[in-house]
């Protein structure tokens, strides 16, 4: 891989997952109401952000009328809104929110991606469909070579996380660190961080609020700084 935009079409243009593809396709032919005289992207959705990142932020997936009609991760959805405004009052983003592709938006050290590209069916990739894309998220590692702070948005993110080092051949801690916001793990040169996922479930309950994510990315701003 030559370049960050030269994997970005090679992830737009996979389709080794039948499931996913039949549904992310189905989701933008019969679109969301509110989005009805939208295009949706309905294809892999890549990871973004600054080639330069210190801090690499990983999800799940793309949303069905989020990232699978916008074609960018976390963009265009609650989720979204949530975690770009932490985001720019961390200093990552140029601005707090992002709609669409192309709007403006541009992040700074940071780099935000998901361990699956395609909006699986209610949120639940398969075993299967993690494998299948690991090899994305390892492609984009390569790509980010000044990246040693990992915030896991979410338990899947955590762990999938843990399979990639433990993979790469880094001294993942034994027993493996569980996952828990806040949590902190070194594993080899790389700072792990957790924190919950910004669903709508988790921040419309309270198990989620601003000031909690604030305080995991002040954290990995103070050692994305550290290891300038």
């Amino acid at each position: 891989m030559k370049d960050l935009a030269a994997l970005a079409e090679q992830i737009h243009a996979c389709g080794r997952c039948p499931r996913l593809v039949a549904w992310r396709e189905e989701a933008a032919r019969t679109k969301r109401a509110a989005y009805r005289d939208e295009t949706y992207w309905g294809r892999p959705v890549a990871g973004f952000g600054d080639p330069e990142a210190r801090v690499l932020l990983v999800g799940l997936a793309p949303a069905a009328h989020g990232g699978n009609r916008t074609g960018r991760v976390f963009t265009g959805d609650r989720s979204g809104d949530f975690l770009f405004g932490a985001l720019h009052r961390a200093g990552f983003a140029n601005q707090a929110e992002s709609r669409q592709r192309g709007d403006g938006l541009e992040l700074r050290r940071a780099f935000v991606t998901a361990i699956v590209r395609c909006a699986p069916p209610a949120n639940r990739p398969t075993a299967e469909e993690r494998a299948e894309c690991q090899g994305w998220l390892e492609a984009e590692l390569d790509l980010l070579p000044r990246a040693r702070v990992a915030v896991a948005l979410g338990g899947e993110a955590w762990r999938q996380l843990l399979r990639v080092f433990r993979e790469r051949g880094l001294a993942v801690p034994r027993p493996a660190p569980r996952f828990g916001h806040g949590v902190e793990a070194a594993v080899g040169a790389w700072t792990l961080l957790g924190a919950y996922h910004p669903s709508q479930q988790n921040t419309f309950t309270g198990r989620l609020t601003p000031a909690m994510l604030d305080a995991v990315l002040a954290r990995a701003r103070e050692l994305a700084s550290d290891s300038a």
